[in-house]
């Protein structure tokens, strides 16, 4: 299936105010600023987080250093393919391939720094990191597929994911690491959010991947009578 004919599906609920403002960045950047730039700057932003999360074991002010981090890995993943877009550059194969392989990396330098405060157990990063890269496969062999690029599930993306992220950090910040849930070797609140996250990722998985085969079938069936 030819990549340039994939349906992009990015109905989030932070749209209306991001692509306007990935719109006029794109306009504005400089010329020397390259997709793969960007995607550079994206690792970076995802470096600094896997870093500071890790530091936040030495203080907690470190948080911010994480949060500056999201903003800079949105600035450099959300930009690379917007800039190859609006400059009529893009590079189908390449840009699908090395974003997304990119993103993997990402995610499981993010979510296991996540795993490496002391305000979420490892165990638990990474039971949400498998959960993540689960759905991020999923994302990819529908788009083999069907040629459907699903971005977003139920109004939610990487982007309100980051956004959610912050506000953790902010929390982290300011109420510490007290236990909320004593059973289980004793969970702090963060545990207990981060734990959320990875179910309802394993549920986004699991009933995505019921009902797109469901349509499947039905439709090879209709084909074949």
């Amino acid at each position: 299936m030819d990549i340039k004919s994939h349906k992009r599906i990015n109905d989030i609920l932070l749209g209306p105010l991001e692509r306007p403002a990935l719109k006029w960045l794109a306009e504005h950047m400089p010329g020397w600023v390259s997709p793969d730039l960007m995607t550079g700057i994206g690792t970076l932003g995802a470096v600094l987080i896997f870093a500071a999360y890790a530091m936040t074991r030495f203080h907690p002010a470190f948080l911010w250093l994480a949060s500056l981090g999201f903003v800079i890995n949105w600035f450099g993943d959300s930009l690379d393919g917007t800039i190859a877009r609006h400059r009529g550059i893009e590079r189908p194969k390449y840009g699908y391939f090395v974003d997304h392989t990119v993103d993997s990396l990402n995610e499981v330098l993010i979510f296991l720094g996540l795993g490496m405060t002391p305000y979420v157990r490892f165990e638990i990063a990474s039971l949400a990191l498998i959960g993540y890269l689960l759905v991020s496969i999923m994302v990819y062999i529908l788009t083999a597929v069907s040629g459907i690029f699903q971005i977003s599930f139920g109004r939610f993306g990487p982007t309100e994911i980051r956004v959610i992220a912050i506000l953790l950090n902010v929390g982290m910040f300011f109420t510490g690491d007290w236990i909320f849930l004593p059973f289980f070797g004793g969970m702090t609140l963060y545990d207990t959010a981060v734990l959320v996250i990875a179910i309802i990722l394993f549920l986004i998985y699991i009933v995505t991947v019921v009902q797109k085969s469901r349509e499947m079938a039905g439709t090879e069936r209709q084909n074949m009578e």
